[in-house]
């Protein structure tokens, strides 16, 4: 069975694109194929770090989105990473419903993944509570990401209403670990993918290099929970 992966979060800033990345690099080092999906033009995450994998999309074109169930069928042996832009829910949502996207995956025996990144914000909260309210059925998995880079105390979180009705659902929790500020600067400033961070001597010295490895072995267990 395939997976598509919608990674979202709604909110701007909260680590949506330095999630698909990483799972994008897990995907790579595990010899998993997969076509990678850029929503949001101003960033374009695989456009800039895995150009190779990458197809662009716009949110709100019928006829864009509908790329990515092309890509499905033409390459049936490849999960879907879909970066999606912040505010991109009410568009796509229009578009997965119209279409009852969902409904032809699970036809096509995808199963369907959808990413919660978020900070330790009230806000990150009440947009997952309203994706659960709106997705919550048997085809859709949920994964909640706590970034740890964006936030340091998601107790509120744990203890809310909406923690209690993610578990409950079935979803999975992980955490992204915190990549040194600096570090991050100075990779996306590079344009470099993970793997170059760190291994390319030209691009990274050796602390950096080892605090990058350190970093994705740490992204990669809570990778795999996931299963």
């Amino acid at each position: 069975m395939g997976t598509v992966h919608f990674v979202g979060g709604e909110k701007g800033g909260v680590g949506k694109s330095m999630t698909a990345r990483v799972l994008a690099q897990y995907c790579i080092d595990h010899d998993q194929p997969f076509l990678g999906f850029d929503c949001d033009s101003s960033h374009g995450t695989f456009s800039r770090f895995y150009s190779e994998f990458s197809s662009p999309i716009v949110v709100g074109e019928e006829d864009s989105l509908d790329g990515m169930l092309a890509a499905i069928e033409e390459y049936p042996d490849r999960d879907l990473i879909i970066d999606l832009a912040a505010q991109a829910a009410q568009p796509l949502g229009k578009w997965i419903e119209e279409t009852d996207v969902f409904g032809l995956l699970d036809e096509l025996g995808y199963q369907v993944c959808l990413w919660h990144v978020m900070d330790d914000g009230a806000d990150s909260v009440a947009l997952l509570d309203d994706l659960l309210a709106r997705y919550s059925q048997p085809s859709v998995d949920f994964v909640i990401v706590q970034n740890l880079g964006r936030g340091s105390d998601f107790s509120r979180f744990k203890k809310s209403e909406t923690f209690q009705k993610a578990t409950g659902c079935g979803a999975l929790i992980i955490e992204l670990p915190k990549l040194q500020s600096k570090l991050t600067q100075k990779i996306d400033f590079n344009n470099s993918s993970f793997w170059a961070v760190a291994n390319d001597k030209g691009i990274m010295n050796i602390a950096e290099r080892q605090r990058m490895k350190v970093w994705l072995r740490n992204a990669y267990e809570q990778l795999d929970q996931l299963g």
